[in-house]
């Protein structure tokens, strides 16, 4: 038997003599594993409303020999609980080849929805202002948060003038590209279940250099909010074999959006010297897409002394 099967064979079979207060630290465990394995003894006390000490007396109730213990049993759990193949079972077991696309579309379209409610507007504003008056913005998103990651500091760039999108290759790269993070720059950090520790120390590393912090997360009681004042949350609910990240998606383009706005004249600055600078190297020349009429022409460059149309 696993260690993740052996703690929750001990937390059913110890339920019936828990304390009121022990029977909710194993409700939200059972509930929120995913992010109790992140919480210190007395951040999961906060969450549930018990003190620290039942936290610890709670661990020893199970048999470990303190929280340590207990928390590494609860991070072989996040690791093991379901694999993608179980989770595209539960998610997906009974729903119709014909169905699918259009219950995955309306999932993610209630995430947006979801999303739009629990988000703090004086937040967003918050991170928008943040990431304006930064001397330099490093972005971190790692596994299926890359994409999100690129995403953001692709149309960051040409923003703000010092952008840096953290590469992830390996924890000792990452602390390599932050080791000049100071109190005038800024750390955007996006992630979602299962949370990487690689992201939350990048985090802790820049919240101790006085580096602001801005989240992207699925909730407020994710661990990548201990080292961020300021968290945009967005709902993922990742149960399939496919996380969905359209509302952080969504949320990505409303603050490129509302970027945008602030430096609406310095973007258009930016862009049209960008377009003088392809058309100069004939950087999509040679691979840009005209539609005319119903026919589709591939745009080549022109010749010596020729003379572009009207």
């Amino acid at each position: 038997m696993g260690k993740n099967d052996d703690l929750q064979r001990k937390l059913e079979e110890a339920y019936a003599r828990f304390s009121k207060g022990q029977k909710k630290l194993a409700d939200f465990i059972r509930k929120d594993y995913d992010k109790a394995a992140f919480l210190t003894a007395a951040r999961m006390g906060e969450e549930v409303g018990v003190s620290e000490s039942t936290v610890v007396r709670f661990a020893m109730a199970l048999g470990y020999d303190g929280y340590p213990g207990f928390q590494k049993a609860l991070g072989e759990l996040v690791r093991m609980k379901l694999n993608s193949i179980q989770r595209m079972e539960v998610t997906y077991g009974r729903i119709s080849q014909g169905e699918i696309l259009a219950t995955v579309l309306q999932s993610d379209i209630d995430k947006i929805k979801m999303t739009l409610g629990v988000m703090d507007h004086e937040i967003f504003e918050l991170a928008v202002e943040t990431i304006l008056a930064a001397r330099k913005v490093y972005v971190i998103g790692i596994r299926s948060c890359a994409p999100l990651a690129s995403f953001l500091a692709f149309y960051l760039n040409p923003i703000c003038e010092n952008v840096t999108l953290v590469n992830t290759n390996s924890a000792s790269e990452i602390f390599e590209q932050l080791i000049r993070v100071d109190e005038r720059d800024v750390i955007i950090g996006i992630s979602f279940p299962r949370y990487s520790m690689r992201t939350l120390k990048a985090l802790e590393f820049g919240s101790n250099r006085k580096a602001k912090v801005i989240t992207l997360t699925d909730s407020i009681h994710s661990p990548m909010t201990l080292y961020s004042s300021c968290n945009l949350i967005a709902r993922s609910d990742m149960a399939s074999i496919v996380d969905s990240l359209v509302a952080p998606l969504s949320v990505i383009n409303a603050l490129v959006v509302a970027l945008c706005m602030k430096k609406q004249d310095e973007v258009i600055e930016t862009l049209e010297t960008l377009e003088d600078i392809w058309e100069e190297y004939q950087v999509y020349s040679k691979d840009e897409l005209n539609m005319l009429g119903d026919k589709m022409e591939l745009k080549k460059p022109l010749e010596s002394g020729e003379e572009a149309d009207e």
